[in-house]
């Protein structure tokens, strides 16, 4: 797991980025070193133990294989370190759904950023002016338009600002370079707006 330094500089975030049911690939890492280009501190939480898969289908066996359950305590043992500094939550796909879940359960989360993937809302959660972004393919099989409308309402009766970019045409991890959904503009557009969303918190 890459680790942030002490402080931070002025102006950054410090961002909890995990990776998608795919694991820890080189895109994850990408973005990571993208990120703290852009003057932020990020941590990358390994949650799959250096295990990666190149579809869906074999990523979703290794989560299966290690249960929900503790892959959420792999990912709150990771964060707990730094969740005083008030953290940006970030993933990708399944990354995302975790990310929003810790999110959604720290009082100091700054802000969540989601590539591909949300999460079920619990009845009852609060998330009172917490800055959202969401960047997901236009149709995704995963994100189905249905779910998405219904998240954004949940989301928007917690309290967050929320805001969705979809992007027509591209595949569920357009992000991701060493896949076959990866979509050269789609990624770029979703990093300049991504970009700008965490500069402004």
């Amino acid at each position: 797991m890459s680790e942030p330094s002490e402080a931070a500089t002025s102006g950054s975030a410090t961002i909890v980025l995990f990776h998608s049911v795919c694991g820890l690939r080189p895109a994850v890492q990408e973005a990571a070193d993208r990120l703290r280009t852009a003057g932020h501190e990020v941590i990358v939480p390994d949650l799959f133990d250096g295990r990666t898969a190149d579809s869906v289908a074999e990523g979703m066996e290794i989560k299966d294989g290690i249960g929900k359950e503790e892959l959420l305590k792999r990912a709150v043992t990771a964060v707990a370190p730094y969740s005083d500094r008030g953290l940006v939550y970030a993933g990708f796909s399944f990354g995302g759904s975790v990310a929003q879940n810790l999110a959604l359960a720290d009082e100091k989360t700054r802000g969540l950023l989601l590539l591909h993937g949300t999460s079920d809302i619990a009845e009852g959660a609060a998330a009172d002016d917490l800055p959202v972004q969401l960047h997901v393919a236009d149709p995704d099989p995963y994100e189905p338009h249905d779910w998405l409308n219904a998240w954004y309402l949940q989301m928007r009766r917690a309290g967050a600002d929320v805001e969705i970019f979809r992007y027509a045409g591209a595949g569920h991890l357009y992000t991701d370079s060493g896949l076959p959904d990866y979509d050269e503009e789609a990624a770029e557009r979703t990093w300049r707006v991504a970009l700008g969303f965490l500069a402004g918190l």
